[in-house]
């Protein structure tokens, strides 16, 4: 045999020798000193006992409690230990009909072999003294024991839609989460199912022996391997509990929905979907959960974020700042208007006002022929070669804005919006058959234009910021006190000189609150005598029914502290319904009350049914796109 023979036979040796010593330390250590592995092994003779922990609590900004914890009593049974038991005794004590044991009982029988040992959820959350009553008498019903968990409360009537509701896992929601079991709960929608990874803690357990006739003995070495269990953080939203209460009231027997920012910050004080689910039914969603899908409002769609519809007027701001960026118009520019803008082949109507007027009383009176010869002047800028290139870059600066894309809200299913391209008119009309006239819908918020409400109030918060914005977000901090994503502070920059934000905000000005000549604005319902407000009616166009209410403002007007859109559907003209409820969320917010001068109209506004359509008595009505 050669030498390299010799090395080889010696390599394999020592390879084996190590080998085998790896596996005698492993047995070693399996069998004698970590008793994890035993545990496993005589797991037909031990039962474990789940122990839930505490979900995290949801707070407001101010740390109001939003979402709470409060003591529940659970049945539980287990089907290995099941034997003829008083059935009609059981029935009464929970309030079970006869027919729904008959089938619960039927399921555990036919899945027993897949069930095993398990202990399962029989049914939930009975009330105190039906569980008195069971504890009394637990010994007619052997396999079935009882739990003491922690099920949602809510404190504070507010948000609902928002916080979203947590409910027992389904065998679908298993299939994807296999970290879940059943008998689990998880957020569902909403900041629960957003934060569903913080806020529901981890589970733990205890183990208890059992004897040869499978009955539980004591705790296994003692409780020496229990598990604890450990409560879900806590989380902080940016929502002011108060405001959300005061606008839903507002908003009921309304649909639409109101979305309020801290402009500084991007923080969302107030989102509001209307009709909503009031939040006495979240913590049984289930027993209401037929009657909330076939609800033709559709209580749980977020109409705050997932409803692009025309922003009508409110978009005259965007325009108005594009025009004065290219130096197409000057504020002192003047257009004439004769009840409406007219070319060949179209006429978009117009209230009763003097003319001609300039930019800021444009923006006051809500001009629709100021805005569509403003548009013009966007569209036919000799600076590009044509109208298509001019379009091309009026798209550019309004996706600034933050239209047309997903401002990237903290909660799912935001909607993006449309702002349709040169591409799409292509498309309809061909290359270099259209021009401004073709798609003269667009100055006045129009057309193929769509927005979400959350994009509104952004455009608030823009406004207000004199040209940038943060992200809006709804999600302040955990307990740790850690910012939960640092793309919440990144601040995004119109590419618009401040001062044509100065020029545009002094037309918001004066349509809240007159100009000095003692004309009155479109938004007058808006105006405070504590507060400077500067904001924008709208109604959007609706050919499936009544036009839209729209308003967007912020207050006060130095050093901005809210920021707000609000949107009713059909409900007519901005300056009907729109105004009041803004501008009683912004007085609300700022100074805790109400004035007294102003509570006939709150009176009526809260007490408005628009579901029907009532019509709006006695308030200012300023027709077309107002």
């Amino acid at each position: 045999m050669t030498d390299y023979d010799n090395k080889k036979k010696n390599h394999i040796i020592i390879g084996v020798c190590i080998i085998f010593t790896v596996l005698i330390i492993q047995l070693f250590n399996i069998q004698i000193i970590d008793k994890s592995y035993k545990i496993n092994a005589q797991n037909n003779a031990l039962k474990y006992i789940t122990r839930y922990p505490v979900r995290g609590l949801i707070l407001d900004r101010n740390r109001k409690i939003l979402a709470g914890n409060k003591m529940t009593y659970n049945i539980l049974i287990t089907p290995y230990d099941l034997k003829p038991f008083d059935t009609i005794t059981l029935c009464n004590i929970l309030n079970m009909g006869k027919a729904e044991m008959v089938k619960k009982l039927k399921y555990y029988h036919e899945h027993r072999r897949k069930i095993g040992y398990q202990t399962l959820v029989f049914t939930h959350e009975i009330n105190k003294i039906q569980y008195s009553r069971f504890i009394e008498q637990r010994a007619k019903f052997p396999g079935f024991s009882s739990i003491v968990r922690t099920a949602r409360s809510y404190p504070f009537n507010a948000g609902a839609n928002l916080l979203g509701y947590v409910s027992e896992v389904s065998p679908s929601f298993l299939e994807k989460h296999h970290s879940y079991r059943s008998g689990d709960f998880a957020g569902m929608t909403g900041l629960e199912k957003e934060c569903e990874n913080t806020l529901k803690g981890k589970k733990g357990y205890n183990i208890f022996l059992r004897d040869s006739r499978n009955k539980i003995q004591a705790p296994y070495k003692n409780g020496t391997y229990d598990k604890s269990s450990v409560a879900g953080q806590e989380i902080i939203s940016t929502i002011d509990a108060q405001l959300q209460n005061y606008g839903e009231k507002l908003m009921k027997n309304k649909v639409g929905s109101v979305v309020a920012i801290e402009p500084s910050t991007g923080e969302i004080l107030s989102m509001i979907s209307s009709p909503g689910i009031d939040v006495s039914i979240l913590a049984n969603i289930g027993q209401h959960y037929s009657e909330i899908v076939n609800d033709p409002y559709k209580p749980m769609y977020n109409r705050a974020i997932m409803s692009p519809q025309p922003p009508g007027s409110t978009f005259k701001l965007v325009n108005g700042l594009i025009a004065l960026q290219d130096n197409v118009v000057t504020p002192n520019t003047l257009f004439a208007c004769y009840s409406g803008y007219s070319a060949p082949g179209i006429h978009v109507g117009c209230h009763s006002h003097r003319s001609p007027i300039d930019f800021k009383t444009g923006i006051m009176m809500s001009c629709n022929s100021y805005f569509c010869q403003v548009f013009r002047k966007i569209l036919e800028d000799p600076t590009y070669t044509n109208e298509e290139d001019a379009y091309n870059h009026w798209y550019s600066l309004v996706k600034t804005f933050g239209f047309g894309s997903k401002l990237g809200i903290d909660i799912s299913s935001e909607q993006s919006g449309n702002i349709p391209t040169s591409t799409y008119y292509n498309g309809i009309y061909g290359k270099h058959s259209w021009n401004a006239l073709t798609i003269i819908s667009l100055a006045i918020g129009q057309g193929e234009i769509g927005v979400t409400p959350l994009q509104l109030a952004n455009l608030a918060a823009i406004m207000a910021n004199r040209g940038y914005y943060y992200t809006p977000h709804i999600l302040k901090k955990t307990s740790s006190l850690e910012r939960l994503n640092n793309k919440y502070t990144i601040r995004h920059n119109i590419p618009i000189d401040k001062k044509h934000f100065e020029t545009v905000i002094e037309g918001m000005h004066e349509a809240v609150n007159g100009n000095a000549n003692g004309e009155r604005g479109t938004a007058s319902w808006a105006k405070l005598d504590s507060i400077d407000v500067c904001g924008k009616t709208g109604t959007a166009q609706n050919p499936h029914g009544d036009d839209h209410s729209v308003f967007i403002c912020f207050a006060p007007r130095e050093n901005p502290k809210i920021a707000i859109a609000v949107y009713i559907e059909n409900a007519g003209f901005g300056s009907t319904w729109a105004v009041p409820v803004a501008s009683f969320m912004v007085e609300k917010y700022l100074t805790g009350k109400i004035s007294p001068e102003r509570k006939w109209l709150e009176d009526k506004t809260i007490d408005a049914n628009l579901l029907n359509k009532v019509p709006a008595a006695g308030s200012e009505q300023i027709k077309n796109n107002k």
